[in-house]
């Protein structure tokens, strides 16, 4: 359980304060309702580009690592389709310190074509190094085009091409730091061992007198039910051929979410686990194999992925995986197996919340979902999953028609 009290500022930056008396060390966590999501098609990557430029100096802070680490703190961020995120972990005595500077930058960042440049070529290599220029790099890059069609989801955070960040002029990086970067489009969480009212008065005085920007309400197009069974094929200089099936699911509010989740880890979390015990250790068709849902905010995917062996045929490959998915649709699944799943679950739970970034990530992030309180009841809804539910939408979403197949192969491959 995790206690916490709500704020909003006059200018729609919502506060979330949790006190942990155990706590040696501050978390504060900005989330900025922007992701890959939110891009324009033809400019894309730019939330994941802001990630880099938000660390490169604002109107009173030209370093903003220096003072974070004469703080004795750390920091970090990461980008998603739905949210970028700006975390860090300092003694509770020097918190004011992420105070002042994360306002600052959401204030004054300092855009200037130095700094662009500089986090252009940062982000440009990046994407040579990670998704061109290493095995499997470009997989997800096939992968998402290939399961949407019109939802921004079918590109990834890195961007379509680098090509758009590359190509961004100054006019263009600004729009979408004023238009985004606002506190009305915020949420500030902190779990330390301090009052929430100290909370909420920090937050005022560093945060209050900055101007809320226009309301964000961007049109994202629907994704169109998918009707055909799609299918790419690639070869590339790997180790293994790997294949990769993808279903459009729920996202991450809808209440059937619990269900695909629970799914996943039925047939991938651990050695027991269903893929693993008879792909990888009796049978020896697969090197590994994976199970997993996106959890995207929007309707998002559940993916199966797998490398196969050198003996094993793609034919042969498939027909495991999908014989995989007509058991959950055939047979109900055993209550000590789902109770097995559940158990791993709230201990995931339970012991994650022993650390005091966690909770505030987590409260940031359901509340951006819009409920935070959430956070506190989903260990029963995971327990409120039953092995009919599962059949139900293992039934209604595990059909030829509805599933997008990319096979990665080895160039050498049969």
């Amino acid at each position: 359980m995790i206690d916490y009290q709500r704020y909003v500022l006059k200018n729609g930056l919502a506060v979330l304060a949790h006190r942990d008396p155990s706590a040696s060390m501050a978390a504060v966590n900005l989330l900025y309702k922007v992701g890959a999501r939110n891009e324009n098609p033809s400019r894309t990557g730019f939330a994941h580009l802001f990630e880099h430029l938000m660390f490169g100096g604002s109107e009173h802070v030209p370093d903003f690592d220096l003072p974070v680490q004469l703080a004795c703190g750390e920091n970090n961020a990461f980008t998603c389709n739905d949210y970028t995120d700006y975390y860090m972990t300092l003694p509770k005595d020097n918190v004011e310190t992420a105070f002042w500077l994360e306002s600052d930058r959401m204030r004054g960042l300092a855009l200037n074509d130095r700094s662009l440049e500089v986090q252009r070529k940062v982000v440009v290599e990046e994407f040579s190094q990670r998704y061109l220029n290493q095995p499997y790099g470009d997989l997800w890059l096939l992968m998402r085009p290939l399961a949407y069609e019109r939802h921004p989801y079918r590109w990834p955070t890195i961007g379509m091409t680098p090509d758009h960040v590359r190509e961004a002029s100054m006019e263009e990086v600004r729009a979408f730091y004023e238009k985004y970067y606002v506190p009305n489009n915020a949420i500030l969480s902190v779990a330390a061992d301090l009052e929430p009212e100290r909370v909420f008065e920090l937050a005022e005085s560093w945060f209050g007198e900055i101007p809320a920007g226009k309301p964000v309400r961007d049109a994202i197009p629907s994704e169109p039910p998918q009707t055909s069974a799609r299918r790419l094929e690639v070869r590339r200089p790997v180790p293994a051929s790997a294949i990769v099936i993808a279903f459009h699911i729920v996202g991450r509010t809808d209440p059937r979410f619990y269900a695909f989740d629970v799914m996943s880890d039925l047939l991938s979390s651990g050695n027991s686990s269903r893929l693993y015990r008879r792909l990888v250790k009796e049978e020896r068709l697969f090197s590994s194999v994976n199970a997993y849902v996106t959890g995207d905010m929007d309707p998002g995917l559940f993916v199966l992925t797998g490398h196969l062996l050198p003996e094993t045929s793609v034919q042969e490959g498939e027909r495991v995986l999908w014989q995989e998915l007509e058991r959950l649709q055939r047979e109900p699944v055993p209550e000590a197996e789902l109770e097995k799943v559940r158990n791993k679950y709230e201990s995931g739970v339970i012991f994650g919340d022993l650390n005091v970034m966690n909770k505030a990530m987590n409260l940031g992030y359901y509340e951006m979902l819009g409920d935070a309180g959430t956070v506190n009841r989903e260990i029963d809804l995971y327990r409120s999953v039953t092995g009919e539910r599962i059949r139900t939408e293992a039934l209604e979403t595990f059909r030829p028609e509805k599933s997008s197949t990319l096979l990665y192969l080895r160039e050498d491959e049969n």
